[in-house]
């Protein structure tokens, strides 16, 4: 019963009008919105409403939230919605912005602290720099956003681990699954290796050289050349696009291409 009034209420928050100031927002802060064709942006749009009504956003370090922040973070969390069955990151509640880098403490280390522009945990918040966040949803193709990469983590962590497999073919038939996940583990191994070779030779590449820490950031920064950075990838990397694509249900090398959809 809890599911089936969760769902109705979504639909009806998706149903909703679409404020014109929240899409003024989007328009000068999220430049792959300009790029979407008019029905990804209406889906985007719904997702959007739907985000920002579920989580709560938190100011820390004495900024005050506006409406402008939620909305040009929730576009960006809610571009990796799109084309798919939304979840809308079940177990994340709250996200936590800073006005810029914050100080983090390792877990595992309190004496190991270290400036962070965004962090992503399995059961607890988002945190999230505010002008991090800002400049990488308006700067839309230099490869490097945080908010795609945080939220690119949650989707891995949606399993009940973070290591670069997030689930695949959720509802389909198991031997579907199964060849899914054999693909994934076949080209993402490959190509997580062979990234690892060039980050460590200081070679130029398509994904930010943090990808190579281990197989979860590398999902998180592919994640995020994807979707900025998607005609180099698929040049250059024509596997891992493949892969990207059928998971996200998305081909960001087309975006442009027609607005007239």
């Amino acid at each position: 019963m809890f599911n089936f009034v969760k769902k109705w209420h979504r639909t009806k928050i998706r149903r909703g009008t679409f404020p014109s100031a929240w899409r003024d927002v989007l328009k000068s802060n999220f430049g792959i919105y300009n790029q979407l064709s008019t029905a990804d942006q209406q889906e985007l749009e719904s997702h959007i409403l739907v985000f920002v009504s579920e989580k709560k956003f938190e100011g820390c370090g004495g900024l005050e939230i506006n409406d402008e922040m939620r909305v040009t973070i929730a576009a960006q969390a809610c571009l990796l919605l799109l084309h798919r069955k939304p979840t809308y990151y079940p177990s994340l509640k709250t996200i936590l912005v800073y006005p810029s880098s914050y100080l983090a403490k390792n877990p595992d280390d309190p004496k190991d602290q270290s400036h962070r522009l965004g962090e992503s945990w399995q059961y607890g918040p988002v945190v999230l720099a505010w002008d991090s966040s800002k400049r990488g949803g308006k700067n839309a193709f230099d490869g490097n956003n945080v908010v795609i990469h945080e939220f690119a983590h949650q989707l891995d962590q949606m399993d009940g681990v973070a290591d670069g497999a997030p689930t695949l073919g959720k509802g389909e038939k198991l031997e579907k699954r199964k060849l899914k996940y054999r693909s994934w583990a076949l080209v993402f191994t490959k190509e997580f290796e062979c990234f690892q070779q060039k980050a460590g030779k200081g070679k130029k590449t398509v994904i930010d050289h943090y990808g190579a820490t281990n197989p979860a950031e590398f999902f998180a920064t592919a994640t995020e050349a994807f979707f900025e950075k998607p005609r180099q990838l698929k040049k250059k990397r024509p596997e891992l696009y493949k892969e990207l694509r059928s998971y996200y249900k998305q081909d960001p090398a087309t975006w442009g291409e027609s607005r007239s959809e």
